[in-house]
């Protein structure tokens, strides 16, 4: 479905709701898996969040999550200690090209029975759930925080807990403590000590109910609305100031796009009340790659130059994230230059109209480039593709006048 995205208006309101966080549920549900008594609230709405509770219901067979990366890697880790399973994992066909090596490799290091069916390093993969005996694993640090957090949700389940030690820089660091947290938050003990994460054992676990905070990423398209508007004030419930996503950050960002954050109890209200801005932004997103594409295009949308650094696990995403970016953005008169983890942003003076956007099965990439239609209309390739992390995104977009049209 290609999509006509069009917004005649300069000055946003806005009172919404988003879904929790696909993190947050994400990890909660692999714990429910391995301790029953956690009740969850607000549970996401994500198709990549309904994948992995099919997955778990199913518990046999052959289980193919699609898309959902996180779903793949935390399963990958659920299943090897699930004693009596026995189970394929296969996915789309982009993510038999996504690596699971690093943490098949340690997961096998503890005694796992794990078997590539296809290509080494990446899925397919069978698993044969069995106990896990060894209690301290090794593992690179620097490529993606879903092997760590994977290893960490099952560390409790293990007999003598577990102890992992990290090797080398480490990325994504907010979403280990964010898993630390949840783990804490139902009761598990665990600690982060420089280069090493130490799980204690737990056979079971007093009733608790979680309720999962709405999700960061997705707030991430409306501090891109409220930058790129004329003036803006757009409520969005179910937000903490001390949260444990690593995209809270936007709110320190977006500061230099003129957008303010209010917090109250429960929600964040983003007001945008004048028109000055950063001439140039430069940001080490090591710790936050996912709003990578929506600083980008608020950054194309003003013509703010910027410089993005710290975007290597970029590459193994949904799509090569960095180069989907330069592709896109340069239909619309921008130059762009990317490295292994860097992208520069020197925007046109004016921004071409009717472009075609091409989302390359990416659901950030059809959401970081909606906003754009508060100044030229643009086309959507593939819109539907929002609903593996935000399902509702267009409809939302709808009560702050945007108009869409789907072309056939």
């Amino acid at each position: 479905m290609t999509l006509s995205v069009t917004q005649s208006g300069s000055s946003l309101k806005g009172d919404l709701q988003i879904t929790g966080s696909k993190s947050e549920s994400n990890r909660l549900l692999i714990l429910q898996a391995l301790y029953p008594q956690i009740s969850i609230e607000n549970l996401s709405n994500s198709d990549d969040t309904q994948v992995l509770q099919k997955a778990l219901q199913k518990g046999q067979g052959e289980i193919d999550i699609h898309h959902a990366g996180t779903a793949m890697r935390f399963l990958t880790a659920y299943f090897a200690v699930k004693e009596g399973a026995e189970v394929v994992l296969t996915g789309s066909k982009r993510m038999k090209e996504r690596p699971i090596q690093l943490l098949v490799d340690a997961l096998q290091r503890m005694g796992a029975d794990i078997d590539y069916l296809d290509n080494a390093g990446y899925p397919p993969i069978r698993i044969r759930g069995k106990k896990l005996q060894v209690d301290s694993v090794k593992l690179k640090a620097n490529v993606s925080s879903q092997y760590i957090s994977a290893l960490m949700l099952i560390g409790a389940a293990m007999p003598k807990g577990l102890e992992i030690i990290l090797e080398g820089p480490v990325t994504s660091t907010p979403y280990i403590l964010m898993t630390l947290e949840i783990l804490q938050n139902v009761g598990i003990r665990g600690k982060f000590v420089q280069d090493r994460i130490f799980i204690e054992p737990a056979t079971e676990l007093p009733p608790v109910t979680v309720a999962v905070e709405s999700d960061w990423s997705s707030a991430s398209y409306f501090y891109s609305l409220a930058a790129i508007s004329d003036t803006a004030e757009i409520k969005l419930s179910n937000y903490r100031k001390s949260s444990r996503q690593g995209d809270s950050c936007l709110a320190e960002i977006y500061r230099q796009f003129g957008v303010q954050t209010e917090f109250t109890e429960n929600s964040i209200l983003l007001k945008k009340e004048s028109r000055q801005r950063a001439r140039s932004i430069q940001e080490d997103l090591r710790n936050s790659p996912d709003i990578a594409q929506t600083i980008a295009v608020s950054c194309l949308a003003l013509g703010v130059e910027c410089e993005l650094k710290g975007l290597h696990t970029l590459k193994i995403k949904e799509t090569d994230r960095l180069q989907a970016l330069k592709n896109e953005m340069e239909k619309f008169g921008a130059r762009v230059k990317i490295t292994e983890d860097c992208l520069k942003l020197f925007p046109a003076q004016q921004l071409d109209s009717e472009v075609q956007v091409a989302t390359y099965n990416d659901h950030r990439m059809a959401m970081a480039f909606a906003p754009l239609a508060l100044k030229v209309p643009i086309l959507v390739e593939d819109a539907g593709v929002v609903s593996k992390s935000y399902p509702d995104f267009w409809n939302d977009l709808h009560t702050m006048g945007f108009k869409t049209k789907e072309l056939v």
